[in-house]
C-alpha cells in the first residue's frame, strides 16, 4: 500500500439536495467480486454488517452469528430476502471492498446530516492506529478522521500507511469538504504553515495547538508579555477531579511569523486529583479575529477538540475492543473501523450520549438496529 492517502471520492453536496437513505447509500459502494456465484449484493452484506456492529458485534464471527440469529423478516428489511450471508461471505466481501469509496460515501452522507442539524461547524481532526490489525512483519493501518464538535459525528476518514503521513492526510481528508466558514481544530502535529494556508485558501479558519515540535514558534508565543494580559478562568469539578483552565489572549504580532494568525492564546490547565496538583501550559494560534472568537470561545474549542479522542477513538476501543481486534487481512481492518465509527455516529444522531448502553439496547432485539438503518 502506498504511503500517500488516496484522493477523495466525492466533494460534499449542499444540504438542500435530495439525500439518499443510508441503505440506498450502500448500493453505491462498488462490488469487487465476480458476478458468478454471488448470492448477496454487497449492499446487503454491508447492511447486515452495519446492523450487527450497531448491536455490538466486534468480529466477523459475531457478525455472522448475529445474521444467523436474526429473524427472516429482519433480514428481508435489510434486503437479504430472508436468507443471511455467512461469516465466510462477509469476510471475503469486507476484505476485497474499496475502503476509500466506502469512507467517501459515508462521510459525504454524514456531512449532509450535520449540515441540517448543527450551527457553526467546528471540525476536529485526529488520527488513530488500529493496533490489533498489525500483521506479523507489517504495520497497522493508521486512520485520520474528522469529527463534528457539536454532534460528535464522524464526518470522514482516510487511511495512511504510517502515522508520520498524517500531516498531508489532513489536507487529503478535507479536500472533500466545503470549508467556507468552518473552523478546523487540530493538535500540534498539524500546526504547519502549509496546512494553515490550505485551510484559509479554502475559506475556513484554524485553531491550532503550539508545542515543542515547532520550537521557534513555541518560543515566540512564550515570549509574549503574558503577565500584562487579563485572564479568563473556569473550574471543572467533574469525574472526581478539579481542573482550572485559565486563558489569556492577545493579538498575534507579525513577529509570530505564522500565516494568517490573528490571535494567540496561552492556556494554563491546573489539574488536582486526590490532592496532587499538576500544571500544563500550551499555546493556541487561530486565524479568527477577536470579534469572531472570544477567549471563552477559544477555550471551548480547544477543550472540544479532544472529543474526537474521547467520543470516537476511545469508544471504538472500549465498546468494540478495537485495539485487540484480530481482523488483519487486506482492507478488512479499514472497513471494520469504518463500520464502528458509523455505528457510533448513527447512534449519536438519535441523541444518545451513552453509546455502550444504547449498543446493549440494540443487542437485545435484532429488529432495533435494522429499524435504525431503515429510518436514518
Amino acid at each position: 500500500m502506498s504511503s500517500s492517502p488516496a484522493a477523495p471520492v466525492s466533494v460534499e453536496q449542499p444540504s438542500n439536495l435530495a439525500r439518499p437513505t443510508f441503505l440506498a447509500l450502500l448500493e453505491q459502494v462498488p462490488d469487487p467480486r465476480h458476478r458468478r456465484g454471488v448470492r448477496h449484493r454487497l449492499a446487503v452484506i454491508l447492511a447486515v454488517g452495519m446492523a450487527a456492529v450497531i448491536a455490538g458485534a466486534r468480529s466477523f464471527a459475531a457478525i455472522g452469528e448475529w445474521a444467523a440469529d436474526a429473524d427472516p423478516d429482519v433480514l428481508a428489511e435489510l434486503g437479504a430476502g430472508g436468507r443471511s450471508p455467512s461469516e465466510a461471505t462477509i469476510r471475503r466481501a469486507f476484505t476485497a471492498m474499496d475502503g476509500d469509496r466506502l469512507d467517501g460515501l459515508i462521510g459525504a452522507w454524514m456531512r449532509t446530516r450535520v449540515g441540517l442539524l448543527a450551527g457553526r461547524h467546528v471540525i476536529a481532526i485526529d488520527g488513530k492506529t488500529v493496533r490489533g490489525a498489525k500483521a506479523a512483519g507489517g504495520t497497522a493501518p493508521h486512520l485520520v478522521a474528522a469529527l463534528d464538535h457539536t454532534l460528535e459525528v464522524a464526518l470522514g476518514q482516510v487511511q495512511v500507511a504510517l502515522k508520520s503521513n498524517e500531516i498531508p492526510a489532513l489536507r487529503t481528508l478535507l479536500d472533500a469538504f466545503d470549508l467556507v466558514g468552518k473552523v478546523i481544530t487540530a493538535d500540534a502535529m498539524h500546526t504547519q504553515t502549509a496546512t494553515a494556508t490550505y485551510i484559509i485558501d479554502r475559506g475556513g479558519h484554524y485553531v491550532f495547538t503550539v508545542k515543542a515540535n515547532q520550537p521557534g514558534l513555541y518560543r515566540r508565543c512564550k515570549a509574549l508579555p503574558w503577565t500584562q494580559i487579563r485572564a479568563t478562568s473556569n473550574v471543572d469539578r467533574t469525574h472526581g477531579r478539579q481542573v482550572r483552565r485559565t486563558i489569556k489572549v492577545a493579538a498575534a504580532p507579525e513577529l509570530l511569523e505564522f500565516p494568517h494568525a490573528l490571535q494567540v492564546a496561552q492556556l494554563r490547565r491546573t489539574r488536582t486529583i486526590k490532592g496532587k496538583k499538576s500544571v500544563e501550559v500550551v499555546y493556541i494560534i487561530t486565524s479568527m479575529a477577536s470579534t469572531e472568537a472570544s477567549p471563552t470561545q477559544i477555550a471551548t474549542w480547544v477543550q472540544g477538540h479532544w472529543g474526537i479522542e474521547n467520543k470516537l477513538h476511545w469508544v471504538r476501543n472500549v465498546v468494540y475492543d478495537e485495539d485487540r481486534s484480530t481482523v488483519r487481512t487486506a482492507n478488512a481492518p479499514r472497513v471494520m473501523a469504518t463500520l464502528r465509527s458509523t455505528a457510533i455516529s448513527l447512534l449519536r444522531l438519535t441523541g444518545t450520549n451513552n453509546i455502550a448502553k444504547t449498543t446493549r439496547h440494540h443487542a437485545r432485539d435484532p429488529a432495533r438496529p435494522a429499524k435504525l438503518l431503515l429510518t436514518c
